[in-house]
């Protein structure tokens, strides 16, 4: 995992580190282009054109009338000391702010580079401005004072968010190189490996999320494996039995007589049931089994199948009945598979109601929905045992449901048969004793 961490680190920080280096030199370049644009539209007006000093100048000529005592004005200024000022007739009265130089009322020799901005009183020159080369602004001069301030923001912006950000990645990389390292372990097989949840709530998220899959997939993992000794101890059973009376008859141990033929065969029968079952439910969970659904009267197959089991319950002295119901039970549904369903729960029941107990079923219609209860008042099954029930090979008795001839897939092809056709199954016990099976299917 450490190794993982740096690597991803070295990514982020990389990542965020050039993020910011582009960010910073965009924001130059574009200070630089809105500084340089503003300054060429600005050529055709002499620079401090817009100073509030020649505003002042202009209006001082016009309150007094001349230029005397100007340098009042010049000396509250921050840009007196740079200015030359020069009358009507080009003659000198201020030399770069001051009145005491001998160069006072010569008149002004123009320079190459020299800054000239004419003063005006109703379009009547009544002086003039002069910034020569030495005073004069440069523009280069002008984008590094704009650019002084907004590169050290930057870059100070810059320096705090890539540390903001190499602390943040702390909080990421951490649960995320945990994810990958345990991803790799689940890869080579160890299911049993779980990540702490923490960091930021997606990444608690995210490790939670993988935490539940690798618990499904352990799960998984430890019922195929179960699925895979439950299926060999199962069709040992048979095929032990089997053989051992056939090799009895050809020992001649047993006589080859039709009393030991049939205990053979019987052992072939519950051999080739326990095949069927299995193909059965391998089909129903991918699928790929076919429904011929139709109209159906939940209320005539289970009339059906009380006159079907009723022998087996007169056997047992266990009443088995239909309570009466009155309405509409129709549903979208396999009349064959329906009754098979409602068949394996009736045979369970009878297996597990005592001599002269009772067996009952009960139809119900709400909801758009219509439930068949399969009832009885045999001894039920422990609490802790109900969600399991519907597992295959589940059995409330292993060694009588062999004896009588279960599989333990039973209720499990009757899960995959009644949720394959849109409905739900489940199991209760029942507060005076036995146990209570719903079937719910969507109403037509």
């Amino acid at each position: 995992m450490d190794d993982s961490a740096r690597q991803i680190r070295l990514r982020i920080f990389g990542l965020v580190l050039r993020a910011f280096i582009g960010v910073l030199l965009v924001t130059i370049l574009l200070v630089i282009t809105i500084t340089g644009i503003a300054l060429a539209n600005s050529l055709a007006i002499p620079p401090f054109s817009q100073l509030t000093i020649f505003a002042r100048l202009e209006g001082y000529y016009v309150g007094h009338g001349s230029w005397e005592n100007v340098h009042t004005v010049l000396e509250t200024e921050k840009v007196g000391n740079e200015i030359t000022l020069l009358d009507s007739n080009g003659r000198m009265l201020i030399d770069h702010g001051s009145r005491d130089t001998n160069k006072i009322g010569i008149p002004y020799q123009p320079v190459a580079g020299d800054i000239i901005i004419n003063l005006k009183v109703k379009e009547q020159i009544i002086g003039t401005i002069v910034f020569d080369q030495r005073t004069a602004p440069s523009p280069l001069g002008a984008i590094a004072t704009i650019l002084a301030p907004v590169s050290i923001i930057s870059v100070f912006l810059a320096l705090l968010a890539t540390v903001v950000g190499v602390l943040l990645s702390r909080q990421i990389v951490t649960p995320l190189a945990e994810v990958i390292a345990a991803s790799r372990a689940v890869t080579l097989g160890n299911l049993n490996t779980r990540v702490k949840v923490s960091g930021p709530q997606d990444f608690r998220v995210l490790t939670d999320s993988f935490n539940q899959m690798a618990s499904s997939l352990e799960r998984n993992d430890r019922e195929r494996r179960d699925l895979l000794a439950d299926i060999a101890h199962e069709l040992r059973t048979p095929i032990s039995a089997m053989r051992g009376r056939l090799e009895g008859m050809l020992d001649e141990v047993y006589p080859a007589d039709e009393t030991h033929l049939s205990l053979a065969l019987k052992s072939n029968y519950l051999l080739e049931r326990l095949v069927e079952d299995l193909r059965l439910l391998t089909l129903a969970e991918s699928r790929q089994l076919h429904f011929e659904k139709k109209d159906t009267d939940l209320k005539a197959l289970a009339l059906h199948s009380i006159e079907v089991f009723n022998p087996q319950a007169q056997e047992k002295n266990i009443q088995l009945q239909l309570l009466p119901t009155s309405g509409d039970f129709a549903a979208i549904l396999d009349p064959q598979r329906t009754e098979q369903v409602i068949g394996n729960l009736l045979g369970n029941a009878l297996r597990y109601t005592p001599v002269g107990g009772k067996v009952w079923l009960m139809l119900e219609k709400s909801h758009s929905m219509i439930t068949l209860s399969i009832c009885d008042n045999g001894i039920g099954i422990p609490e802790e045992d109900l969600p399991y029930i519907f597992n295959r090979f589940w059995r409330k008795d292993k060694s009588r449901a062999r004896h009588s001839g279960g599989s333990g897939l039973g209720l499990a092809i009757a899960k995959q048969f009644v949720e394959s056709q849109g409905g739900s199954i489940t199991a209760l016990n029942l507060a005076d004793g036995g146990l209570q099976i719903q079937i719910a299917f969507p109403s037509t």
